[in-house]
């Protein structure tokens, strides 16, 4: 019961959730409004991570200073391989028939390219920096500075996308496509111009988490995988397009992954998030905080 009371793994609960809402928030958009599966999305926080390390190791640039930069180049990616690929797929009606499926293929392949790309620049060896590392004692909290400026950062970043994006009109027009795509069309929304924004901003989003993540663990080109598998159980978590919802949803997996590995160990993380993943799928497809199904 003790390991329940810990202010200490509340604390890195509270880091974990931070983290995952804001890579969550990517994944969220792009599949919301293109139905787009990114098996490559864990890629884009590996691309951040290692923009974050080169820009301190090179030019020693801090992370807090590069995120931008992680956000803009992996940003871009998402302008070019809409441009390239997939603003094609949602013009065809053939096409878009099977869009989840030629998309899941088209990023799993992407995701083969981008990490055999990085071994080869970056070899497979991990790879890290120390960046704040002082001690910071809060009560009977002790954390490094990194990993305060982490929480702080991550939490005023996600809450100001999640609030823009709920309030602002380009995010109403966002979540008007995440409804219902014809009907968006109809009423004079830039179908073409939100789904490119949504890639393009879920890109940079996930990009910036990277180089945050970069500080407080090491850095490998296959590092990316479980942040995948994380941001999905996210999103069905908190209902598909429910921003606010995902936010919450990341938090709350934060804390059940950190108590759970605590209260059983470390070998079980694995179980713990399919075990949520495949629930929430039998038991409540339309996630804990999704009032139902999208229509297209």
């Amino acid at each position: 019961m003790d390991i329940f009371l810990s202010f200490q793994l509340l604390a890195a609960a509270l880091i974990t959730g931070v983290l995952y809402a804001l890579i969550s928030l990517g994944l969220n958009l792009i599949y919301g409004t293109m139905r787009l599966l990114n098996v490559a999305h864990g890629d884009l926080v590996m691309i951040g991570a290692y923009v974050a390390f080169m820009a301190f190791s090179l030019f020693n640039v801090g992370p807090l200073v590069s995120m931008f930069g992680a956000a803009v180049i992996c940003g871009g990616l998402g302008w070019l391989a809409y441009r390239s690929i997939f603003q094609r797929m949602l013009s065809n009606s053939l096409l878009l028939t099977r869009l989840e499926e030629n998309s899941l293929l088209l990023f799993f392949g992407i995701s083969v390219i981008i990490q055999n790309l990085v071994i080869l620049f970056f070899t497979a060896d991990r790879q890290g920096y120390q960046y704040l590392s002082e001690i910071i004692e809060i009560g009977d909290v002790r954390l490094t500075t990194a990993r305060l400026v982490v929480l702080i950062v991550g939490s005023v970043i996600s809450i100001a996308a999640v609030l823009y994006l709920r309030f602002s009109m380009f995010g109403l027009a966002m979540n008007a496509l995440i409804q219902n795509r014809d009907a968006s069309a109809v009423v004079g929304i830039n179908v073409d111009r939100v789904q490119m924004s949504s890639l393009v901003i879920g890109f940079g989003i996930t990009g910036l988490a990277g180089a945050l993540i970069s500080v407080m663990e090491p850095i490998t080109p296959v590092m990316g995988f479980p942040y995948t598998m994380s941001a999905f159980v996210i999103i069905i978590l908190g209902g598909l397009g429910n921003i606010w919802g995902g936010f919450l949803a990341g938090l709350l997996l934060g804390f059940l992954e950190i108590f759970g590995i605590a209260a059983t160990g470390p070998e079980w993380r694995s179980v713990l998030v399919y075990g949520i993943f495949i629930a929430i799928l039998i038991f409540r497809p339309q996630g804990l905080l999704g009032s139902g199904k999208a229509a297209r």
